[in-house]
């Protein structure tokens, strides 16, 4: 059965060419293959965070309402995409390890071990929560999946806590696609203001935290000059 929705995915992805693109390549999948074609292409979103679930979430919750494939199917299978995604990342986290990173890290200007470990301690504390809300918050929920590789967070909570914050999102944005029918691309509007929201939050917190790394070096070495 073919998704009549090519149009519409071209309308909704204004953001450039390589969306558009992508946006045009998932229709294919799920025209072709039904709904494994809406996970594989939310396993490659997990892959490459600049592609938007938020595009293919609600097409797939369009597609379900056209009698494609179930909505059931398109959760299941969008959910089983997200945590294969988040799985190949926690695996790149896991081989790339706190030995390598703190080596890394330390070869970096600016930043010191000490933030690395603070960094960690966060993680210890809150490692469970980062990456179940995590899943819910655009950027973040490809991204988080690499510290809880190179925290080795046990494999079987990570997939229980990405599943289940997976599971929320995807439906979020399927059933409002479903819902919503041919005006699926709504959906895709108000999540566009949502993470243009976190990209500026986190815009500021790195401004912030660089100005105090850099006033934080400067008392140090003025500090150091009046010892000597």
């Amino acid at each position: 059965m073919t998704i009549l929705i090519p149009a519409a995915a071209e309308a909704a992805a204004t953001d450039g060419s390589l969306i558009e693109r992508f946006a045009d390549w998932s229709v294919e999948l799920m025209e072709t293959i039904g709904a494994p074609g809406a996970g594989l292409a939310i396993a490659l979103e997990n892959l490459f965070p600049p592609l938007p679930s938020e595009v293919i979430l609600p097409l797939a919750g369009f597609a379900a309402s056209q009698g494609n494939f179930s909505i059931i199917a398109a959760l299941i299978w969008t959910t089983v995409g997200s945590v294969v995604g988040a799985l190949a990342l926690y695996g790149i986290g896991a081989w790339l390890g706190r030995d390598r990173m703190r080596a890394i890290v330390d070869k970096m200007p600016l930043v010191d071990l000490e933030d690395v470990d603070k960094v960690e301690a966060w993680f210890a504390r809150h490692g469970y929560k980062a990456v179940f809300f995590g899943r819910m918050i655009p950027i973040f929920r490809s991204l988080i999946s690499i510290p809880a590789g190179i925290e080795r967070m046990p494999v079987g909570m990570f997939l229980l806590l990405t599943t289940a914050g997976s599971l929320i999102w995807n439906a979020i944005f399927i059933c409002a696609g479903f819902l919503l029918g041919e005006n699926w691309h709504v959906v895709e509007q108000y999540a566009d203001i949502f993470q243009k929201i976190v990209i500026v939050a986190v815009l500021i917190g790195a401004a912030w935290w660089l100005v105090s790394k850099i006033r934080s070096n400067r008392r140090r070495r003025a500090a150091e000059r009046g010892d000597a």
